[in-house]
């Protein structure tokens, strides 16, 4: 089963080099909501609170600061607890 990756607080020279700041920003209010992934995502959380249970798996939770990559094929629920506000990359 694919693994979600949590990271965090990563060191800001590691962001900077992964080019984070410049990636798309995506923000969203608490809610919960079905997702799947098509393709790898990257993201760092700018502020929120978030619970994510994938399909068969354990339930992870992560918030602001994390850097935290999601692999192709994951079938998840997300419960955004804290309104999220984060920087994004696919593939």
């Amino acid at each position: 089963m694919p693994q979600i990756k949590i990271e965090h607080n990563p060191d800001k020279k590691k962001l900077e080099e992964m080019g984070v700041f410049s990636w798309p920003i995506w923000e969203k209010e608490p809610s919960k909501f079905d997702w799947s992934y098509d393709t790898r995502e990257i993201c760092y959380l700018l502020e929120g609170k978030v619970r994510v249970e994938p399909e068969g798996g354990e339930a992870v939770e992560f918030g602001a600061g994390d850097l935290v990559t999601f692999p192709a094929g994951l079938n998840c629920v997300w419960d955004i607890t804290g309104k999220v506000r984060k920087h994004y990359k696919l593939g």
